[in-house]
């Protein structure tokens, strides 16, 4: 029986056709950049917000961010201890105290609860992180941040077709981020997106990602020339890049579909073990309209998910635990501190396992997993 990958990037079958076209064009000595405007308008249009930039990754997105926000020495960032090192290491960068907060075990999200309860005088910014695109208390967030008059960071790298109630994820912030790694639903290989949804940030957010000049003002006509007038660095997607990702923006909703039909069917199917109190499942909130970024099952502890994954192993399927809390690292421990009680983040960690999910899933590979699954915990006696 052949093995059950993980993970399997989508291709729309597009990309080389476009990838040519930019070639073309540059070929034919043109300057500008026809595919990376496409894509950050369309993505403006989608999200409904008014200024898109593309960026090489997330993490430089966020990079970003913390510059915008004036991060560092001496200021505090509030984050989750659950996500990827980049969502510390933008505002450690700056010289920034990270701040690790617990999550909700339902949904693996940051809890405003825990949030409130760490802010200081030196609280300069909450980053919060919408897990598997599954919204977090974002409301709350944001109310929380302008009661502080704190700045509200939105890493939405798993977001792209994801919302709270009717408006994207990567708009309730100050700034939100994307990301178009090869691993996510959307993808470029390798890229990112900054979300500027605060009109006084737009113009200086173009500025910073374009070594700190004042090109694109130039380019537009609104002055002479262009100079170097603030700190900055080349955060600009590539136009191969961004020639790569616009036929997958214009299948982002054909996408969603078929992944949700997936996680809708595993859900479905692995009910009975969840109501057996054999494995939990991921809680999705009433408010949260998610885009079937990832599926993952809750063992009963480290001990039993360490088993089923040599169980599935063996059995021609892979599937994979997520992310080493932030503070139980030695990065972690250098720059941050836990506040609080760490009552949910490390303890969930280590009971969650994400399952195959991906365009390229086959209905029957789908079923192969949820069988194996069932043998695992049901075995016969």
């Amino acid at each position: 029986m052949k093995p059950i990958p993980f993970h399997f990037p989508y291709l729309s079958g597009e990309e080389k056709k476009t990838i040519q076209k930019a070639i073309k064009h540059f070929g034919a000595g043109r300057k500008d950049s026809p595919y990376l405007a496409r894509c950050e308008q369309w993505l403006q249009k989608f999200c409904q917000v008014e200024r898109v930039l593309l960026t090489t990754s997330c993490t430089h997105a966020l990079e970003l961010a913390a510059l915008l926000c004036n991060i560092g020495p001496g200021d505090e960032v509030i984050l989750p201890s659950f996500t990827f090192v980049s969502t510390a290491n933008a505002f450690a960068l700056r010289g920034a105290r990270l701040c690790f907060v617990d999550i909700d075990p339902h949904t693996m999200n940051i809890d405003p609860v825990r949030v409130e309860a760490a802010i200081t005088p030196q609280t300069k910014a909450i980053v919060v992180v919408h897990y598997g695109g599954v919204s977090c208390n974002i409301a709350a967030l944001r109310q929380l941040a302008d009661r502080f008059n704190i700045f509200l960071i939105e890493d939405a790298a798993h977001c792209i077709n994801a919302y709270c109630e009717e408006a994207h994820l990567g708009t309730f912030g100050h700034l939100g981020s994307f990301s178009f790694h090869k691993t996510k639903n959307i993808n470029s290989r390798e890229g990112g997106a900054l979300v500027v949804n605060d009109p006084a940030l737009m113009d200086r957010a173009a500025i910073i990602r374009d070594n700190g000049t004042n090109r694109e003002a130039f380019f537009s006509g609104k002055v002479s020339h262009y100079e170097w007038v603030d700190i900055g660095s080349n955060y600009h997607m590539t136009e191969l890049s961004a020639a790569f990702l616009w036929p997958q923006l214009k299948n982002a909703k054909e996408v969603t579909r078929k992944l949700l039909v997936h996680w809708n069917a595993y859900y479905e199917a692995l009910l009975p073990l969840w109501e057996e109190n054999k494995i939990e499942l991921c809680a999705v909130p009433p408010y949260a309209r998610h885009n079937a970024h990832l599926s993952f099952i809750k063992c009963r502890d480290l001990e039993e998910r360490t088993a089923l994954i040599a169980f599935l192993k063996d059995r021609g399927i892979d599937a994979f635990f997520h992310y080493i809390p932030l503070h139980n690292t030695p990065a972690g421990k250098r720059y941050g501190y836990f506040a609080g009680s760490d009552q949910h983040t490390t303890f969930e960690s280590e009971r969650l396992l994400r399952l195959p999910l991906y365009y390229e899933l086959k209905k029957s590979q789908r079923k192969r997993v949820v069988k194996v699954l069932y043998e695992f915990y049901r075995p016969q006696r």
